[in-house]
């Protein structure tokens, strides 16, 4: 396989624990692999660390994840839980796209209670619109070919599952990339990422008939199948 695939988040986290497995699987099936994080994730930093140092955490983790699964990474610089959906912010991702010319993008589903993941659903929208128009100054222009929505508890409200990816051969291996995360072993005590995101690829291996598997949502623009016969 011949193609990237590249993660668009609004959080380091996000980047890694909902679209991971899916990237890791790319990479193991000979492609190439990039994780796009619009904020460092600072904010949601336990009490006995400061934003600043909890966002160099996150960077540190996102790097040594990536690493670990043969993935890029960038990192844009708007602040967490202010991320702002503007046409800079999209031109912004426009330019990565142009740059890693990916076939596949990932990124957070619009049913969500999170501004931040609302906002980078538009982003990533924009994005892919500018990174295919020849009027957009920069780079050439690229198509992306695919867009999918990942599978996120905080992205719920309608999201409607219609792709099963098998990701029994990296399962392992992601799990390891995500336990480098603080926030994954419950350091900020919120929520049970490691038993939640664990839990779904079993459940989800289940309903696919694959041993560990997660659960993607196509763009429902590209629902649409256009033929001359049943037949």
């Amino acid at each position: 396989m011949s193609s990237t695939i590249m993660a668009i988040s609004a959080h380091p986290g996000d980047a890694l624990f909902t679209k991971g497995a899916a990237v890791a699987q790319h990479i193991h099936d000979g492609a190439t692999g990039v994780f796009v994080s619009l904020t460092r994730g600072e904010k949601g930093n336990p009490k006995d660390i400061s934003s600043q140092r909890y966002g160099e955490m996150q960077m540190e983790a996102t790097e040594k994840a990536a690493k670990m699964l043969g993935a890029e990474v960038e990192v844009l610089d708007y602040p967490d839980a202010q991320l702002p959906w503007t046409e800079e912010a999209s031109l912004k991702v426009c330019a990565l796209i142009r740059k890693h010319k990916p076939q596949v993008v990932i990124t957070h589903w619009s049913g969500t209670w999170h501004k931040d993941h609302q906002n980078c659903h538009g982003i990533a929208r924009d994005a892919i619109f500018f990174a295919e128009l020849p009027g957009i100054p920069g780079a050439p222009p690229h198509k992306v070919e695919k867009l999918f929505y990942a599978e996120n508890w905080e992205d719920a409200a309608d999201f409607q599952v219609d792709t099963y990816l098998d990701i029994t051969p990296v399962y392992k291996r992601w799990l390891e990339a995500c336990d480098v995360f603080p926030m994954w072993r419950g350091q900020t005590g919120f929520f049970r990422y490691d038993d939640y995101y664990r839990s779904l690829a079993v459940m989800r291996g289940c309903l696919s008939r694959f041993d560990f598997a997660v659960a993607l949502m196509r763009d429902p623009h590209e629902r649409l199948f256009r033929v001359k016969s049943l037949g």
